[in-house]
C-alpha cells in the first residue's frame, strides 16, 4: 500500500475559509463590533445597525466578522434569542442583490427558488419569514465593491431603508456589516445611500511582521506535526508577507505551500529553503538574463551566498558569513577575492536585482550588522544556475 511521510497534522487549519478558535491582534476591533451590536442581545428588535469594515487584502476583515458572528450567535442561543449571522460574498454573487437575498432566504428555506422574484418581492418575503420565525439577521456583505460597481445605489438603499416600508413599531429584523477594501468606493453611491452606511467605521491596519509571526505560529500548532516547522521558516514567511502589505492570507497560503514542498522532497522539516521554493512558485523574480549580466565576482559572491543558505537551515546570514563562503568559492575557481568595500557594492546591486534582501541586524562591536536573506529563489536552484554560467565562462575563457 502506498504511504508517505507528511509534515501536516491537519491541512484544513490553513484553508482560507477556516475560522480560528481565537482571534489574534484584532481584539480591539472585535470589541468594537460587540459594542455596536450589543443591542441585538440586550434589546432585540428595538433597532438595527450598520457597520463598515475596511482594510487591505489580508488584514483579517473576513475572519474578524465571521469570528464575531459565531460569538454573537452562541451568546444569543444562551439567551434564547433567534439570531442568525449570514455572511455573503458579493463577488461570488456577481454583484447581484437578488442573489444575495436568495442566499439569506435559503438559510431558512434551503430549497427556496433562485428565480422569479423581484428585489422588492424578495425583501418583503425575507421580512415575512423573519417575522414568522421571530428571527433577527446580521447580514455581512463581503467585498461590497462588486455590489456597488454592478448595481449602484438602489439595491443598497432599499436594503438599508427596509424598516421604513414596514408597519409602525415593527421589530427591526436586519442589521448590516459591509466589508470593503477602500472607503473611496462609496463615492459612487448617491448621498442619501452613503449617509445610511457611514456612521460606524472600523479600519483594519496592515499586520506587522511580529503580528504575522504570531498568527503563523498559531496556525503551525494547529496544522503541522510538532517540531516540523523551523522558527526561521516562520520568520521568513512573515517577512515576505509583510512586504506584501501585511497580508496574513498570503502568509498562511505561503506556509501551506512550503509544507507541500517539504512533503514533495521527502523532508521531515519545513525549512527556509522550502519557503524559498514556495515563493518561487508564486513569483519568479530573478531571471537568467539578470544573472548573466552580472560580473564574474558578482556571480561568485552570489554563489557564496547561495551556498551559505543551502548548507544551513537558516533564513538569514550575516555579511561575515557571506564573505566567508565567497572566499571559499573564489578558491574553488582560482580567483583572488575582492575587498570588503567592493563586496558591499555587490550586495547593493544584488539587492536591487531582487536576488537577495538586506536589513539591519543586531548591534555589534563595529556597529549594526547587516543581515542577508534570500527570500525569492531556492538556494539549490540558484547555485545550479550560477555553476552553469560560471563553468561556461571558464570553458570559453
Amino acid at each position: 500500500m502506498f504511504s508517505y511521510y507528511t509534515v501536516f497534522k491537519d491541512e484544513t487549519k490553513l484553508d482560507i475559509n477556516y475560522i480560528p478558535s481565537r482571534l489574534l491582534h484584532r481584539l480591539n476591533e472585535l470589541n468594537l463590533l460587540n459594542q455596536f451590536f450589543s443591542f441585538v442581545l440586550r434589546f432585540p428588535g428595538k433597532m438595527s445597525q450598520r457597520v463598515l469594515v475596511s482594510g487591505k487584502v489580508g488584514t483579517g476583515k473576513t475572519v474578524l466578522t465571521q469570528f464575531f458572528g459565531m460569538q454573537l450567535v452562541r451568546e444569543a442561543e444562551k439567551r434564547n434569542i433567534n439570531v442568525h449571522y449570514v455572511h455573503v460574498n458579493c463577488r461570488e454573487c456577481r454583484g447581484n442583490m437578488l442573489h444575495v437575498l436568495q442566499r439569506v432566504l435559503q438559510r431558512f428555506y434551503p430549497n427556496f427558488p433562485v428565480r422569479g422574484y423581484s428585489l422588492e418581492e424578495l425583501l418583503q418575503t425575507l421580512t415575512s419569514v423573519l417575522d414568522e420565525e421571530n428571527a433577527y439577521v446580521v447580514l455581512t456583505l463581503d467585498e461590497l465593491e462588486y455590489l456597488v460597481e454592478k448595481a449602484g445605489s438602489d439595491p443598497i438603499y432599499q436594503l438599508t431603508r427596509l424598516q421604513e416600508t414596514r408597519p409602525p413599531n415593527s421589530p427591526h429584523r436586519i442589521s448590516l456589516i459591509c466589508i470593503l477594501r477602500q472607503l473611496e468606493i462609496l463615492k459612487k453611491l448617491d448621498e442619501s445611500t452613503r449617509s445610511t452606511l457611514q456612521h460606524n467605521i472600523i479600519r483594519l491596519k496592515e499586520y506587522s511582521k511580529s503580528q504575522l509571526e504570531d498568527i503563523l505560529n498559531d496556525r503551525v500548532s494547529l496544522a503541522f506535526k510538532p517540531n516540523t516547522v523551523l522558527p526561521d521558516a516562520v520568520s521568513l514567511v512573515a517577512e515576505l508577507a509583510e512586504a506584501e502589505k501585511g497580508n496574513a492570507r498570503f502568509a498562511i497560503e505561503l506556509l501551506w505551500r512550503a509544507g507541500k514542498y517539504a512533503d514533495a522532497n521527502g523532508l521531515s522539516l519545513v525549512t527556509p529553503e522550502c519557503v524559498r521554493m514556495a515563493m518561487a512558485s508564486v513569483y519568479s523574480t530573478v531571471r537568467k538574463t539578470d544573472i548573466a549580466s552580472l560580473s564574474l565576482h558578482e556571480k561568485l559572491f552570489l554563489l557564496g551566498i547561495a551556498k551559505a543558505f543551502k548548507q544551513s537551515e537558516k533564513a538569514y546570514i550575516s555579511m561575515g558569513e557571506a564573505e566567508e563562503t565567497y572566499r571559499a568559492v573564489c578558491e574553488e575557481f582560482g580567483e583572488k577575492p575582492r575587498r570588503h568595500t567592493q563586496l558591499w557594492e555587490y550586495l547593493k546591486k544584488l539587492s536591487i536585482l531582487g536576488a537577495v534582501a538586506t536589513r539591519k541586524g543586531s548591534t555589534g562591536a563595529r556597529g549594526r550588522t547587516t543581515v542577508i536573506s534570500m527570500p525569492w529563489i531556492p538556494a539549490a536552484q540558484l547555485e545550479k544556475e550560477l555553476y552553469n554560467f560560471l563553468n561556461k565562462e571558464e570553458a570559453s575563457g
